[in-house]
């Protein structure tokens, strides 16, 4: 008799404390996750949660936790799942287009953002933001590209363009192109780009006489070359500050 009244009074307990057997788990550890955000930002969360966070509106009626965690396996870190390319994210069961494009978005924003810090003003004095906004734009692609940061008399941007896109350990550049580019748009400086899928940001020889290359078609014409950079998921390398320009 005593089993028979618990069990009634239990679940009348449990609806006044708004427990909702229908409701999936995950649905309180989303508002949950959300409210730790709101509460304390995006310090005190890892790498999964903040994936979460961004396919919640995405998938909004599912447990995503165990997708984020694959993600991350998958590609290593949450700005190599959100620069990873369309065709291998839609690989993934469970990513539809449409949640590849709103990681997309976020990638797109995140250049965006960084390109912004960096545009009307003096370069070089911008350093960490040059190299923020190159990391987001490059670090993870899976093909060498090439772009130039031109730059006007007071070294602020003038255009950044992407010259050539080649394949895992080549891009082929074309140093007078490099420079009658410069010329069209009236810039005094540059500043050379590409990066390393490869993951090392160590120059070649290659990289080096190319960049020796474009100073020597560029100075006569009064085009300096500030430095080229390599960028790769490891870290960067500065020519000019390996002092092999």
């Amino acid at each position: 008799m005593a089993e028979d009244d618990a069990g009634p009074s239990s679940g009348l307990a449990e609806k006044r404390q708004g427990f909702n057997p229908s409701t999936p788990h995950h649905a309180g550890h989303r508002e949950r996750l959300r409210e730790k955000f709101r509460q304390h930002g995006a310090a005190p969360l890892a790498d999964y949660e903040l994936l979460e966070l961004l396919l919640f509106r995405s998938i909004p009626r599912r447990d995503v936790k165990p997708l984020a965690k694959q993600l991350l396996a998958e590609f290593g870190s949450l700005a190599e799942v959100i620069a990873a390319p369309s065709m291998r994210l839609e690989a993934i069961p469970g990513l539809s287009t449409n949640v590849v494009t709103d990681l997309k978005i976020i990638h797109a924003a995140a250049i965006a953002l960084t390109g912004g810090q960096v545009r009307g003003k003096a370069v070089l004095g911008s350093w960490t933001q040059v190299l923020d906004y190159c990391r987001a734009a490059m670090a993870f692609e899976e093909r060498e590209q090439f772009r130039i940061l031109f730059l006007d008399k007071k070294n602020q941007l003038i255009r950044d363009e992407v010259q050539q896109v080649g394949t895992v350990d080549h891009t082929p550049v074309y140093p007078r192109e490099v420079v009658r580019r410069a010329l069209e748009l009236s810039a005094t400086a540059v500043i050379l780009v590409h990066n390393h899928p490869s993951g090392d940001p160590s120059p070649s020889r290659a990289d080096i006489d190319m960049t020796r290359t474009i100073i020597d078609i560029a100075q006569p014409l009064g085009i300096t070359v500030h430095d080229h950079i390599i960028i790769a998921r490891d870290g960067h390398a500065s020519l000019k500050g390996m002092q092999l320009i």
